[in-house]
């Protein structure tokens, strides 16, 4: 019995030798890095500057982008770009789009001073919000057509893996950067994060240099797809005396946006309120709690260098490595019972930044605090990921992971721009308690979720 568990494991674990798995390792670091320079590490930086809690708490509004990339997934999903489609083809031409654009606006950010203009920073953050949102349109659809279902676990694990250490690299690698170019704590200086923000910058070479490395996915469309489209193109032959650009644009606009849409209602009808449900409030407690995350560390007395070793070098170790085992035990046994475990603990894992906040500044409790937090952060997000990934019809990929993936921030960092007023308010204690209240219903969701609707891949 024990040869064969062990057996059952080590399958389980040479899913990670497949090469596209491998690869999103790589993809997975190019969608990682931006994600902290407009959000964790800005806000450190923000603090330092001299902006209040409540601005910095509004300014995570940038963020709304990610929640917004539905309303042009569609343009991503079908829509070529001169040249760049015709050489990298429909995913990587995006990529490669989104990359460069990422790229120029952190060099913007580096070069900007927020003490002195913090509009012109929120512009630049905005523009870097808005291309690693449609990175992550191009990514996400590239990720799920690129293996079956039974990967898709295993995809996200390496994907998480990949994302968190460029969030190492964004954090710890930001901070250390600012601190080693910092003469001294006391006072603020723009010098040191100009430096952090270009290295950054040019660290994304490594998602263009893989983008020009991969190869597109062979998509097969289903047959309720074909016959669809079909339907449509005898439905507008109908209307001869219509003009070419007028036909072309509905049969776009069709595909493209309508379709999509009307595709998942199709396949789930009711129970797709409980689908988006869930997914809007699944990752609400750890969004909420993150905005206010690193001006808790500064508030409590932690320096950049013991923030950059523990929370954004070791505690991201410790979800690479949660990371990993929910892709294991996904493939061991399943998505839902995985994604019930990942929404029990980021739930309770809220409650230790409560104790660690009457605490205070200990070196101790907050390497525990963030060890727990972040290993059950990356059980979560494997489940979550594989989860939305198996809802989607790989026709529509792009458009409909999209969308999940717009559900699942869209409530969450709306209330997180409060979360500055919170604390301001009721404290650390009271807010991070608060947080994890949050994560109550989404326990219920999900119960409704396995009782009425297992998830399933309609591809």
């Amino acid at each position: 019995m024990g040869l064969l568990t062990i057996r059952r494991w080590r399958e389980a674990f040479s899913i990670y030798k497949n090469p596209r798995v491998v690869g999103m390792l790589f993809l997975g670091f190019s969608a990682g890095l931006p994600l902290l320079l407009v959000f964790g590490t800005l806000s450190f930086w923000l603090r330092e500057a001299g902006i209040s809690r409540t601005t910095i708490g509004f300014f995570s509004w940038i963020g709304l982008a990610y929640a917004l990339k539905w309303c042009w997934s569609p343009l991503v999903d079908r829509m070529p770009l001169p040249l760049l489609s015709r050489v990298l083809g429909r995913r990587r031409s995006w990529l490669l789009f989104s990359q460069v654009a990422i790229f120029i606006g952190l060099v913007g950010m580096a070069t900007t001073d927020p003490a002195v203009d913090l509009r012109l920073m929120a512009l630049f953050a905005l523009a870097v919000a808005f291309a690693s949102a449609t990175q992550d349109i191009s990514l996400d659809a590239y990720r799920i057509e690129a293996v079956p279902e039974k990967l898709q676990g295993a995809m996200s694990a390496s994907y998480m893996t990949g994302y968190r250490l460029a969030m190492i690299l964004a954090s710890a690698g930001a901070l250390a950067i600012a601190a080693w170019f910092d003469p001294g704590e006391s006072s603020y200086e723009q010098r040191p994060w100009k430096i952090a923000y270009l290295c950054m910058a040019c660290c994304m070479l490594v998602g263009i240099v893989t983008t020009f490395m991969i190869s597109e996915p062979e998509v097969s469309i289903s047959e309720d797809v074909e016959r669809r489209r079909k339907k449509f193109a005898v439905w507008m032959a109908r209307y001869p005396q219509l003009p070419q650009s007028i036909t072309a644009f509905l049969s776009w606009f069709l595909d493209a946006i309508i379709s999509p849409f009307w595709d998942f209602l199709k396949r789930y009808r009711w129970r797709a309120v409980v689908i988006l449900f869930l997914i809007g409030t699944y990752r609400i407690s750890d969004v909420v709690l993150g905005i206010m995350a690193n001006p808790f560390y500064y508030d409590m007395g932690f320096t950049k260098g013991e923030v950059a070793s523990i929370t954004k070098v070791y505690g991201v170790v410790m979800t690479i490595v949660g990371a990993g085992a929910g892709g294991m035990m996904i493939v061991r046994w399943g998505v839902m019972p995985i994604l019930m475990l990942g929404a029990i603990l980021s739930a309770g894992s809220n409650l230790l930044f409560s104790l660690l906040a009457g605490i205070g500044h200990n070196i101790w409790w907050l390497a525990g605090v963030i060890s727990f937090d972040n290993f059950s952060a990356g059980i979560a997000t494997a489940a979550f990921v594989a989860y939305m990934s198996s809802l989607t019809n790989v026709a529509y990929s792009a458009t409909q992971y999209a969308l999940f993936s717009s559900i699942m921030l869209l409530l969450p960092k709306f209330i997180a721009g409060f979360s500055g007023l919170v604390v301001d308010n009721i404290g650390y204690a009271r807010f991070f308690a608060g947080t994890a209240l949050l994560g109550l219903p989404v326990i219920l969701l999900i119960v409704l979720a396995i009782r009425f609707m297992p998830a399933r891949n309609n591809s």
